[in-house]
């Protein structure tokens, strides 16, 4: 069991950045790969960027470039660095843990991100 707590989230304008962060408590950390995904209203929820613990990374086209996930093992964190926003970015962003183990998925709470001017 992982119970995961997302930060950072806000209002931005286009070209602005912003820094989400999860920390993750319950478990081994270094077991999970961490992720982030987004919804957007009416849409589906999407995969923007993930982690293994081995620092292998993923993103999403759409943001290949621009955001940048991190990780500190030590901490238990994972970031979300989002730099050039854009307002197609705005959306509902979940961090999520893979146990590779047990296979089971975690979820946080969601926070929310606007970009607009």
């Amino acid at each position: 069991q992982v119970q995961l707590v997302e930060s950072g989230g806000g209002l931005e304008q286009p070209g602005g950045s912003l820094r989400l962060s999860c920390a993750a408590s319950g478990s081994i950390f270094s077991i999970y790969v961490m992720g982030w995904y987004r919804q957007a209203p009416g849409k589906q929820r999407e995969l923007v960027a993930r982690s293994t613990s081995g620092g292998s990374t993923a993103y999403a086209d759409s943001v290949k470039g621009r955001f940048t996930i991190s990780r500190d093992n030590a901490k238990n964190t994972v970031y979300l660095q989002m730099n050039s926003l854009k307002p197609e970015d705005t959306a509902v962003y979940y961090c999520n843990a893979f146990n590779m183990v047990t296979r089971n998925d975690y979820w946080g709470q969601g926070t929310q991100v606007t970009v607009s001017s």
